[in-house]
């Protein structure tokens, strides 16, 4: 980057570190701590909300999964409107009625202690883990930048995230996320406005389009349907979208603690409610805007060469071994396709299908690329096998006017200070709230808890720095910590649920159902029966329908005791 684009990059970083401190500086207690005195307005909850979702994952991932595979991704959303709905009617009330700090403590007050702390417990290991992910995201950024190895810069990053979220809690993360949201709002349309600028002249924003749409790239919603029927194994169609999306998203708001937590610091319901519905108004449409600057870099590519790989520091690595020659000769061989795909998308009249003749070319270059990951993976083995995560990057780093350079890159690295930032607060509070209050023999004070808060921050935060360190090969990030997610969410959403409409149904059973479904869940994840959406729906439904089984039995054990 040039000295500008440090400049920039640099002073936002610094002022936004500078601007939380300043917002938090009278932060000294518990509630203020976790929950910014139970004060913040619906504008700001909207923020936070969306801004703790809007990753550095989403800002590299999101682009690069729609490079690789087009729109299709936007379908994963579908059911988040509904949710919303269904989360202002049901889950905020019984919240904020009960002034709750975590989610999780509803559920000893509806079943009892062993059931809140095996729910908070999936919640930690599951926020925990995807956390790491996140940090691994940023790491990317400065790992491009600086040339250093991934590990170091997870551990610098890392780091500089421990301080920025220890220093304030919940009220800094909620104040520097309205100027972090903006800024990378602010960014991600600056990158799509100058993709269409850097086209060739005559090429428009409607021709780059066109070519997306050649190429399968603006086919945003699918049916699943294939010659055998319906494909359950397919990862985003408007099925699995509205119904699995829905379920995500109804335990991603209402049960996990990095979102709760937010809009359990509104003033009252109506501010709550409020963040959460615009939220379920705004998401879809910011999240196809993000994915089309993805289509867009994919149609500017065909009339520029694209990199073979768009990871440089691991070609670069790869090139000092054995393997270069190899490497240099399928580089070449890609750039010679590359060049006749540059020159066939010139001369072709704009408006019209690209030709059979460009698929085929395409086609071809696919092959080449493939090779190069192989012969990639063979120089070094440990070394990520896909590049999703970095096309963006390139791009960004390759192609964007000096100054504006460092302004993108500090929208991805704030986008992942906010939503890592809210996923430490809420794994501390958790830990605090609901583990170790619990487990304490005597009571813990209020600055007790207070002054464990920014220790079990601490200690999230060096756990998120080791999982970062095998964060590598997991392909998509955006795609990564969604699958993650779905692992664990259906089975804490069905708990939930059971807490909510099953009232014959007590601890002992929901307790034992949630545990014989996660490893059901886990189990039909290996055995890859169905695509990953799908795991929210059963894991929710097989609770709900094991405790009403299971109830009966512990009904007569407890009889005949």
């Amino acid at each position: 980057m040039a000295l500008i684009d440090w400049i920039v990059l640099l002073v936002t970083l610094a002022g936004m570190v500078a601007y939380g401190v300043y917002k938090s500086r009278h932060v000294n207690s518990l509630e203020g701590y976790f929950l910014g005195d139970r004060n913040m307005p619906w504008g700001v909850i909207l923020l936070s909300i969306m801004s703790t979702q809007a990753s550095a994952i989403t800002f590299l991932g999101a682009p690069g999964q729609a490079y690789t595979d087009g729109l299709r991704f936007v379908q994963n959303y579908f059911g988040l409107p509904l949710a919303m709905v269904v989360i202002s009617a049901v889950f905020v009330p019984i919240y904020h009625k009960l002034k709750l700090y975590t989610a999780y403590e509803f559920l000893e007050q509806r079943f009892d202690a062993k059931t809140r702390t095996l729910t908070a417990f999936l919640f930690l290991l599951s926020r925990g883990v995807s956390t790491g992910i996140s940090i691994y995201a940023p790491a990317i950024i400065l790992s491009s930048l600086l040339g250093w190895n991934i590990y170091l810069t997870n551990v610098v990053m890392g780091g500089l995230l421990i301080i920025y979220t220890v220093s304030g809690g919940a009220k800094a993360v909620a104040h520097t996320q309205q100027l972090q949201f903006i800024i990378i709002l602010c960014g991600m349309a600056v990158a799509g406005v100058m993709v269409v600028r850097l086209l060739p002249q005559g090429v428009g924003f409607a021709d780059a389009l066109n070519t997306g749409k050649s190429f399968g790239r603006l086919s945003a919603i699918t049916n699943g349907q294939s010659a055998q029927g319906f494909d359950w194994k397919d990862k985003y169609n408007i099925w699995s979208g509205l119904l699995g999306g829905f379920f995500l998203s109804l335990s991603y708001f209402g049960t996990d603690q990095s979102q709760v937590g937010r809009y359990l610091a509104a003033k009252n319901i109506s501010q709550s409610r409020m963040g959460l519905l615009m939220n379920g108004l705004v998401k879809i449409p910011m999240q196809f805007l993000i994915l089309l600057v993805g289509v867009l870099v994919f149609a500017f590519y065909q009339y520029k060469t694209p990199p073979v790989f768009f990871n440089e520091t691991l070609v670069a690595e790869a090139k000092t071994t054995r393997f270069k020659p190899a490497l240099d000769s399928l580089q070449q061989q890609y750039n010679l396709l590359a060049q006749q795909q540059n020159q066939w998308a010139l001369a072709a009249p704009q408006n019209e299908a690209v030709s059979p003749q460009m698929q085929a070319n395409f086609a071809a270059m696919q092959q080449v690329r493939t090779q190069f990951k192989a012969k990639l993976k063979e120089a070094v083995p440990a070394g990520e096998s896909s590049d999703t995560n970095y096309i963006f990057l390139y791009f960004v780093l390759h192609h964007l006017p000096k100054g504006l350079v460092g302004l993108l890159i500090a929208a991805i690295i704030l986008a992942s200070w906010g939503s890592i930032a809210a996923a430490l607060n809420s794994l501390a509070s958790c830990t605090v709230i609901d583990l170790h209050q619990k487990a304490s023999k005597k009571p813990v004070s209020s600055q007790a808890s207070y002054r464990l808060s920014w220790q079990y921050t601490l200690g999230w935060g060096l756990f998120s720095i080791a999982v970062a360190m095998f964060a590598t090969n997991m392909g998509s990030l955006i795609e990564a910590v969604n699958v993650l997610g779905s692992l664990f969410y259906g089975v804490i959403l069905g708990v939930f649920l059971v807490a909510f409409f099953l009232k014959c149904v007590q601890g002992s059973a929901v307790f034992w159902s949630a545990v014989l479904v996660e490893v059901a869940v886990v189990t039909i994840y290996k055995m890859d029966v169905v695509s990953f959406l799908w795991l929210n729906v059963i894991g929710a439904v097989l609770v709900l329908a094991m405790a009403l089984v299971l109830q009966p039995i512990f009904t007569a054990i407890a009889r005949k005791a």
